[in-house]
């Protein structure tokens, strides 16, 4: 299972009580002293926020669960993405104080679009200026209507507060499961429904994630955790897997070891895994290999140790797999949850004395973070969700590498789209081709991702060379005209030829960058920058000021709602200005705005055009192309 929350709600603090509360340790820790289990990084314990998905394992009685603290702050939402394409149940933590914030309903959103059976746990009872029926009717407004609280607080917002469980046979909570079970609503009227029979039901709507209990506690002080492990034994549904069945099991999570091994941490949904034993490794993208890890680890008790088979249900890390990346399927390939958050839309350059190195270490970073995406052109630069994680990446750098980094400004990253259809065509033996090898396109825009598709003869050309061919287009659609990404493009192949005697797969993948970038010459590409969709709520008196706030940025507002209490706006803002319009946002609501930022669409950029320095040595312009290949 999962801890989810926004940033400073509990999620580690809750952690600790619970390996506290399985005897995993006999003491907790605290955030504030940096000495908690699951928060490891230096920057972690002096932050107080935790970065990297951690994982624990303990036992409840007869239940073994396999614990994974995500991040809470916005920026490493790619973590915690990763963590819930793994889950068999999740524990929201929402502060009693702070009450339903931004990225509290962002995880919601994700949770019930998954279908992930999630608990929430109130937190921070005992915490002055602490709510219960404010806070109950937030819930049901912002997050779901399907939330049933499962007690009530006594002393609120006073360290002597204590939480006083329900009967199971209260009216609010049967009357919730009756909403969705015709039989159970005429038991319920009848008066004939038993603790045993609303047991049962709360089971199985919590299974289906059609029904959310609250409960109500402190971290702090212990209160109210019992009951959270009673809900947790009681209503999460347990894996399902077999050791019998085939193997089925996915990597969430790849770190370095002190000799600076790669060690993966992956959750075995069915069959088993054993050291030394070849595994079907299938990459999210490329072609899938088979590879033996040298060792298993198994997590257990607060620890990891060495076994020597893992079954179904369990989480492992992996030894030996050095070519593993977060996202990869071993075995069988698990059904995919694809992408639950947008990709960072932010890049920034970053500069060190020792620019080899640099280049080499943030390379082993983004395999632990496949998002940040390193790229090397006249700077070297990094994909960003925010700012934060420019700290975290300057702090990893220098504790890690010995690197002492600086950062540039953070710009949006921005795509290139087709105006229309190009073609190009060189063939062998031409003046102004200089290799063994005939390749010609026509580029057609797209409608997601990339189609590519030969329509040229097939048996006329080697496996090999259209291997190569592929592979060409691929790294070439990463630099349009301008310098950015062309991610939507149809691309076929229209001619094909080699020498037999002569051709071997380097002359191809030389010569495809130069056609294929003649063919997008001729059809023509606009720059498109990232803009936001956004949920806005703001307090009635405000929405003037906000309103203008949001001209300012550029955002267009679609729909506005106004209530007695609370006026939201539903719209678009480019990510260029969303940055600054939430640094502005408190000013203008008192502090009482929230923002909400999902999906990311492109549209075209304003003048002047935002170009991106290259780095494959400009294809359209031969002479370069050629210095750049040499010096190569």
């Amino acid at each position: 299972m999962g801890i989810v929350a926004h940033v400073d709600a509990g999620k580690t603090s809750l952690t600790e009580r619970l390996l506290h509360a399985a005897g995993v340790i006999d003491r907790i820790g605290r955030v504030d002293d940096g000495n908690t289990q699951t928060d490891s990084m230096d920057l972690e314990r002096r932050r107080g926020i935790t970065i990297r998905s951690a994982v624990v394992s303990f036992e409840l009685d007869d239940l073994t669960v396999n614990l994974i603290d995500t991040p809470g702050h916005s920026d490493f939402i790619a973590e915690v993405e990763r963590a819930l394409s793994v889950l068999d149940g999740a524990v929201l933590v929402i502060s009693a104080v702070e009450g339903v914030q931004v990225q509290t309903r962002l995880l919601m959103r994700t949770l019930q679009r998954l279908r992930i059976p999630t608990l929430l746990f109130v937190n921070k009872i005992d915490r002055l200026g602490a709510r219960y029926d404010d806070l109950l009717a937030d819930v049901g407004r912002l997050l779901t209507p399907a939330c049933v609280p499962m007690g009530s607080v006594l002393d609120l917002g006073i360290r002597a507060a204590r939480f006083e469980p329900f009967d199971l046979q209260n009216k609010a909570l049967c009357e919730l499961l009756a909403e969705r079970n015709d039989d159970f609503l005429a038991r319920y009227l009848e008066e004939s429904l038993t603790v045993d029979d609303i047991e049962t039901e709360l089971r199985r709507q919590v299974g289906a994630a059609q029904v959310h209990p609250v409960y109500f506690g402190s971290a702090m002080t212990g209160d109210g955790v019992s009951e959270v492990i009673a809900g947790i034994q009681s209503w999460l549904p347990r894996a399902t897997g077999s050791a019998a069945e085939s193997l089925q099991a996915r990597v969430f999570k790849v770190e370095r070891g002190a000799a600076g091994q790669k060690i993966a941490s992956a959750r075995v949904f069915s069959g088993s895994l054993s050291p030394r034993s070849y595994v079907d490794v299938h990459p999210a993208a490329g072609p899938s290999y088979q590879a033996r890890p040298s060792a298993v680890e198994l997590f257990e008790r607060g620890s990891r140790r060495t076994v020597d088979r893992a079954e179904a249900g369990q989480i492992v890390a992996l030894r030996g797999l050095k070519d593993v990346r977060i996202g990869d399927h071993l075995g069988v390939r698990v059904g995919g949850v694809g992408r639950l958050f947008a990709p960072p839309t932010l890049e920034t350059a970053v500069s060190a004395r020792d620019r080899v190195k640099l280049f080499q270490a943030l390379t082993q970073l983004a395999e632990q973070d496949p998002l940040i995406r390193v790229r090397k052109a006249d700077d070297i630069t990094v994909h960003l969700y925010g700012e934060v994680q420019k700290e975290v990446i300057a702090s990893l750098l220098e504790s890690e590498y010995g690197l002492d980094v600086d950062f540039s400004e953070t710009r949006p990253i921005h795509i290139e789209r087709l105006n229309g259809v190009g073609t190009a065509y060189r063939e062998m033996g031409a003046p102004d081709n200089l290799w063994t090898a005939t390749v010609g396109f026509r580029v057609s825009p797209g409608d997601g991702g990339v189609d590519y598709r030969i329509e040229s003869e097939l048996g006329a050309l080697p496996r090999a060379f259209h291997t190569a061919i592929e592979e060409s287009v691929g790294l070439t659609l990463q630099q349009g005209l301008y310098g950015w990404e062309i991610p939507d493009i149809e691309v076929a192949v229209t001619h094909t030829g080699y020498d037999s005697a002569g051709t071997v797969a380097a002359d191809f993948r030389r010569l495809v960058p130069l056609v294929l970038m003649q063919a997008i010459a001729d059809a023509g590409t606009t720059v498109h920058e990232p803009v936001n969709h956004f949920d806005l709520d703001v307090p009635p008196d405000s929405l003037s000021k906000v309103l203008s706030l949001l001209a300012e940025s550029r955002a267009l507002v679609e729909q506005t709602t106004l209530h007695d209490d609370i006026a939201t706006l539903q719209g678009t803002i480019p990510a260029a200005t969303t940055h600054p319009f939430e640094t502005h946002l408190p000013g203008q609501t008192h502090g009482e705005g929230i923002l909400t930022t999902t999906d990311t669409t492109y549209t075209p950029a304003p003048a002047p055009t935002p170009t991106r320095p290259r780095t494959d040595g400009n294809p359209l312009n031969q002479k370069q192309y050629l210095l750049h290949l040499n010096q190569a």
